[in-house]
């Protein structure tokens, strides 16, 4: 999770709109708000699936966020988080865990099969691998909403 915290000169109601407006389901993202007691406006930003074979492709971060309105008037803290999906998570980790099973159940004595070792040591790459190409896309993907709603936000 990675957070990204600054302020703005306007009011929450009106960041929140903007937002929306601009990151609606007709420009290809969900925008889902809530207000809080504390005259505070939460939101999810996260992109739109219209394929299920999409959701491999562009749905890895959800953006969570929360504007709160300062004591000087008509400015506004912006607090941002960005979390990769939980499903790409546990597909990395599932990974990961499975080739170092097999590969431990292999030292263990369990199975003496040649083809186990190739088998386990090319799930625990293909877990590392997807690790890495994981957290590049990632990084590359905070770096697009930041200047994506910082364009936005700009007065």
């Amino acid at each position: 999770m990675k957070a990204w915290n600054f302020k703005v000169k306007n009011n929450p109601t009106e960041i929140s709109k903007k937002l929306e407006i601009t990151l609606g389901s007709d420009n290809g993202f969900l925008f889902d708000t809530e207000n809080d007691e504390n005259n505070s406006i939460t939101f999810k930003i996260r992109k739109r699936i219209l394929y299920v074979w999409y959701w491999a492709f562009q749905n890895w971060t959800i953006i969570t966020g929360k504007l709160i309105k300062t004591d000087t008037e008509d400015m506004t803290n912006v607090e941002i988080s960005f979390n990769q999906h939980f499903l790409i998570r546990l597909i990395i980790f599932t990974h990961i865990f499975l080739g170092l099973g097999l590969l431990i159940a292999i030292i263990s004595g369990i199975s003496n099969n040649t083809s186990m070792y190739i088998f386990g040591g090319a799930t625990l790459l293909l877990g590392i691998i997807l690790w890495f190409a994981m957290q590049n896309k990632y990084t590359r993907d905070v770096e697009k909403y930041k200047t994506l709603i910082s364009d936005i936000l700009k007065p």
